[in-house]
């Protein structure tokens, strides 16, 4: 895997840890269906770290398959954070 790549997944773990981490402050005087999805969101966050450190430097073929799926998950994470910002509004 490029270093770019190894760099833009490290980057996205970090701003989701982050974002996490805000949410979770917010989240604990707010409501409990925020609670929840906080909660598993956060799990899907620690999975995607750990499906990633193995894989920070795969190369060849694969890696770019890696990249995409871990950006969906990077994704999907992201977006359920936005819903539980709205919410908490």
């Amino acid at each position: 895997m490029p270093a770019s790549a190894r760099r833009l997944i490290s980057n996205m773990i970090a701003d989701l840890k982050e974002e996490r981490d805000e949410l979770a402050l917010q989240a604990h005087l707010g409501k409990q269906e925020a609670k929840t999805e906080l909660k598993r969101l956060g799990k899907r966050l620690d999975e995607l770290n750990q499906e990633y450190q193995p894989l920070k430097n795969a190369v060849g073929e694969t890696s770019e398959d890696v990249w995409d799926a871990l950006q969906l998950v990077g994704d999907e994470i992201k977006d359920g954070y936005k819903r539980i910002r709205k919410s908490l509004l």
